[in-house]
């Protein structure tokens, strides 16, 4: 999926947890942060482009390690276990992006490096993509306007 759509998906589950969660602003950054983070394997994306990543993505394909829940459960656990703060909102955005790539046609690896591919129907930049986008901003601006009229 797109950036765009990642961070809409990423929103409406912010915007659910905001008012449960104690480091509000680390918990924001994080979750926005980490459903970024999985296309850095691909010179296609927002971050990928950085040249920084390019010997990475050398060694690591697409769609491979840094897209299954093997990768995510091991960084989740180590920040559980050094940086708690960090290890709800990484698992939220990370584990986010994943479930919606794995929606697409090109899918995921769930638990690398096991190679059973999961994938769906959604074309990435297609007009199912665009359903999905228009789908979550409105819950997004739903969500928005409910904690707004809960201020009154």
């Amino acid at each position: 999926m797109l950036l765009r759509t990642h961070i809409l998906i990423t929103l409406f589950f912010v915007l659910l947890f905001f008012p449960s969660v104690n480091s509000q602003i680390i918990f924001v950054i994080v979750s926005f942060a980490a459903t970024i983070i999985p296309d850095i394997d691909t010179k296609f994306s927002v971050i990928g482009k950085k040249k920084i990543f390019r010997l990475l993505q050398f060694f690591i394909r697409h769609r491979g390690v840094l897209h299954s829940f093997t990768f995510l459960i091991l960084v989740t656990l180590f920040f559980a276990s050094f940086i708690p703060v960090l290890a709800f909102p990484f698992f939220l955005g990370y584990g986010l992006h994943l479930l919606a790539d794995s929606f697409t046609l090109e899918g995921i690896c769930p638990f690398y490096p096991l190679s059973k591919r999961v994938w769906g129907k959604i074309k990435t930049g297609g007009k199912s993509e665009v359903i999905v986008f228009i789908g979550f901003l409105v819950g997004d601006l739903v969500l928005i306007l409910i904690k707004i009229l809960s201020l009154f």
